[in-house]
């Protein structure tokens, strides 16, 4: 599997303008946050790893995430709680996660690489990539960041409620999961307007 290329970056640079990467984590969980980041990697930037998040391992993961916060120009974090997304509805929640991340970088991009389909409502020219956290680096980057960040907030949420097992499958709708529901009904941070909540 080897790293990413900065094609589309590059191309930005090459214009005089500065790319953000946006990706998010979380959309399929009956439990916890959706997160999105938003990442800048610097023009002379050398990948050396980075890929889609999903085909890295937890450990790779994070230590990759290191590497992207000491070498990017510009890290944001955004993070939509489980009521908010009831009341929202997943997709929605999941592109305000992004513009929040956006809001969050402490440089401002001249231009967002966004993956997926759906542009976010920030006047700022962005493009959509599907599958963008495989063919785009700062959207990779941004996917790990994501990622990382929202299983150490369900990591934190495990210790809150232990009995939920956060810990392992991260509020996916894994088998065991969806058993424990069942048994002893959802938790504050469960999404209840997802099937197989309530």
């Amino acid at each position: 599997m080897s790293p990413l290329d900065t094609v589309f970056e590059r191309e930005l640079w090459a214009r005089g303008k500065t790319p953000a990467g946006l990706d998010e984590a979380g959309r399929g969980p009956l439990a916890g946050p959706v997160v999105a980041a938003a990442v800048i990697l610097p023009s002379d930037f050398i990948n050396n790893g980075i890929n889609d998040s999903k085909k890295l391992s937890p450990r790779k993961r994070e230590l990759l995430c290191e590497e992207i916060k000491r070498s990017a120009l510009a890290v944001g974090i955004g993070v939509v709680e489980p009521v908010d997304i009831d009341r929202l509805n997943i997709l929605k929640a999941s592109l305000l996660a992004m513009e929040t991340a956006v809001y969050k970088l402490t440089r401002k991009p001249d231009y967002l690489l966004i993956d997926g389909n759906q542009r976010i409502s920030l006047l700022i020219p962005q493009e959509t990539l599907v599958k963008g956290d495989s063919r785009c680096c700062s959207i990779a980057a941004a996917s790990i960041v994501a990622k990382v960040t929202r299983d150490s907030i369900m990591d934190v949420y495990h210790e809150l409620y232990p009995e939920y097992n956060f810990i392992k499958h991260k509020g996916y709708p894994t088998r065991e999961h969806m058993e424990i529901i069942k048994k002893i009904g959802p938790c504050p941070i469960h999404r209840k307007t997802f099937r197989g909540v309530l």
